[in-house]
């Protein structure tokens, strides 16, 4: 019987890829706000890949725990892995950031992760099979940016929030970060179809611009057996952007 992973933003650049390649040996739980666009994940999937859908708005945190629990126990379902694709990102210079604006940010990031871990370690609501978790978190994290200033400090939080479930609820569950620094996907195609910041972009990464693929074998691995030892960590997957002082 495979182990199930509940993968939120799945219909990202990023979430697809991750659902693809876990498909190859977990069971998935979908979620995303758009039913279609979840749809039309599912034929890439692996053919020995039970996947289910799971519409749901991370922001409306009141529901957050009801509709997952609900779905569970609809589907008599119990979840082994959890990663916590979903993000909100808007380039925003801090003379215009605003209460709403980082609430969402917040909330999708940081909060809505929180309690889905709270609801999936819960015994009475998923038997205690949780043993691993993997945030997708991002470079700026660490590094900064301009008008990043609260998507960068709720990625930050986010971190904070890995080392220290990682050390609340060890040895049960593994917990860990994913870093991207830039990738191409769907979303981001135009910003490199830009040949001036293509280029800006390639000086600053001594391994070239990154693929969704990169970070969906990260989480591969950091949700495998083979990084049992591994918890509490960041793993920056940048191609070495975050060490190149010349950038």
């Amino acid at each position: 019987m495979r182990p199930t992973v509940l993968l939120t933003g799945a219909t990202a650049g990023i979430g697809e890829d991750i659902a693809v390649k876990l498909s190859e040996k977990y069971d998935l739980v979908l979620t995303g706000r758009n039913t279609e666009k979840l749809s039309e994940l599912q034929p890439k999937l692996s053919e020995g890949c039970t996947s289910y859908l799971l519409p749901m708005d991370l922001s409306n945190l009141e529901n957050v725990e009801k509709t997952l629990l609900q779905f569970l126990q609809e589907n008599s379902l119990n979840i082994h892995k959890l990663v916590h694709c979903a993000g909100f990102m808007k380039m925003i210079p801090l003379k215009l950031v605003n209460n709403d604006f980082m609430m969402e940010c917040f909330t999708t990031n940081v909060f809505s992760a929180n309690l889905l871990v709270k609801l999936l370690v819960n015994k009475k609501n998923n038997n205690s099979l949780l043993d691993s978790v993997v945030f997708i978190s991002s470079n700026i994290s660490n590094r900064g940016a301009k008008a990043m200033s609260t998507y960068g400090a709720s990625k930050s939080a986010l971190d904070g929030l890995m080392r220290n479930l990682a050390v609340e609820l060890a040895p049960k569950v593994r917990f860990n970060s994913v870093l991207p620094g830039a990738v191409l996907t769907k979303m981001t195609q135009n910003i490199f179809d830009n040949e001036e910041v293509m280029s800006r972009m390639q000086a600053q990464y001594p391994l070239g611009i990154g693929y969704a693929k990169d970070i969906a074998d990260a989480v591969n691995f950091l949700l495998s057996e083979d990084a049992r030892w591994i918890t509490g960590q960041q793993m920056t997957v940048d191609g070495g952007r975050s060490i190149n002082i010349s950038s």
